[in-house]
């Protein structure tokens, strides 16, 4: 069985479908409390000092885990996010990507490959990661560059943007993959198998057994019932159907977002606020359960913490499904014998039930709202977008000297 040591574990996404490709774990770097609780739950491996990347860069040897440099099959993770998310782009200070103090986590992986020399290493990040003027990838190739010209070894990096739900993962995730092989072994990426027909949600959640189902809470969760299944709050806008309750384009995109039980789901967030979906068509938040399902975690996996904690633990995660194919797709290159059929694939449902009927009668507490409201003025134009442009303005960001 090849190895692996697991980088930012989180709730063990990566970890789950690395072990279902044949990936034995020779340890875990994670400093959550929450997600350590939950590596434990499952039973993924043993983890490593106090979890902190920075620091055990600094002193963890090969020696240690029982290698020598250059011994370990894969290294695998997916730093923080925050530095290069979409998120970050539109806060007070932001776009600094290599510049953020949590990209330093990005260093101390490098510099835990220069000390392992991997023979594989997969980085999984937002779009973020490796596109835009602040992402990470033009350090990354730098520090390969580096390690190849201070050991003597030869890696190639394999870049490629791919979204989930076109390998079987019923939630559409763009996601940064970053593939890095040793000594000129080349690497194929896996081809999609699902991108003319992805699974669903209802492929997902027809079947989930829940615990509990939560409850909504925040001002606006009794216009769920007006929104149809897939539609956002646009439909309560001047150019969708209903009540014109919000003007056209002023909230973020997932505001009153409702699953379609035809379609993927949209992309799981790991910190939503009250209004923030994808909600059940059931008019109410996920629950733990149906957000695993939608991820590909396989049943029974358990998360530490309370919901809010769980579901962050969750939205951060990577697919389980789609580290599998990945960590198949490696073991290929390394082995050169052919993969097996992934295990975490579910099996469509079937028909797909009809969508529930959409009320019309605005509820009492919102009445007053109802009327014709101004629509954002146009990209570039609304006060996010003229504050940063007065933020960036102000400083000149470039990349850290290693």
């Amino acid at each position: 069985m090849l190895s692996v040591l697991s980088l930012f574990s989180g709730a063990g996404g990566m970890d789950v479908g690395l072990e279902r490709a044949g990936f034995h774990h020779v340890g875990l770097i994670e400093i959550g409390q929450r997600q350590r609780q939950t590596l434990e739950l499952n039973n993924v491996g043993q983890l490593l000092g106090d979890g902190d990347v920075n620091g055990l860069a600094k002193v963890l040897e090969p020696r240690a885990l029982g290698l020598a440099p250059g011994e370990l099959d894969l290294m695998a993770g997916g730093p923080p996010c925050q530095p290069f998310s979409m998120a970050a782009q539109w806060a007070a200070r932001g776009r600094q990507g290599m510049l953020d103090p949590r990209a330093e986590t990005v260093v101390s992986t490098l510099s835990l490959v220069r000390k392992f020399l991997p023979r594989a290493v997969l980085f999984e990040n937002v779009k973020g990661f490796v596109q835009g003027p602040r992402a990470a990838i033009g350090y990354l190739k730098n520090e390969f560059a580096n390690i190849n010209a201070e050991t003597g070894v030869r890696y190639q990096l394999y870049v490629q943007m791919i979204n989930a739900a076109d390998f079987g993962v019923p939630q559409n995730r763009q996601r940064a993959i970053v593939v890095a092989i040793r000594d000129g072994v080349e690497f194929a990426w896996p081809a999609p198998t699902h991108a003319e027909r992805p699974l669903t949600a209802w492929d997902a959640l027809w079947d989930v057994d829940i615990e509990t189902r939560p409850q909504n809470r925040g001002k606006w969760a009794e216009l769920l019932p007006l929104i149809p299944e897939g539609s956002n709050y646009l439909w309560l806008t001047s150019r969708g159907q209903g009540p014109e309750l919000f003007g056209y384009r002023t909230k973020y995109w997932n505001f009153l977002l409702k699953l379609a039980r035809d379609r993927p789901s949209w992309t799981l967030p790991a910190s939503p606020g009250p209004s923030t979906g994808p909600f059940h068509w059931e008019n109410r938040p996920l629950a733990v359960e149906e957000q695993l399902r939608l991820q590909s975690f396989p049943d029974g996996w358990s998360v530490a913490g309370n919901y809010r904690e769980q579901t962050l633990q969750i939205g951060n995660a990577t697919p389980p499904l789609l580290a599998e194919i990945l960590g198949q797709a490696i073991k290929r290159c390394l082995t050169r014998k052919p993969g097996e059929k992934p295990s975490l694939i579910r099996v469509p449902a079937g028909k797909v039930p009809a969508p529930r009927e959409t009320e019309t009668a605005v509820p009492l507490r919102y009445a007053g709202l109802v009327g014709a409201k101004d629509a954002h003025a146009g990209e570039g134009k609304g006060p996010a977008a003229r504050s940063l442009s007065t933020v960036n303005s102000e400083s000149d960001v470039s990349l850290p000297a290693r």
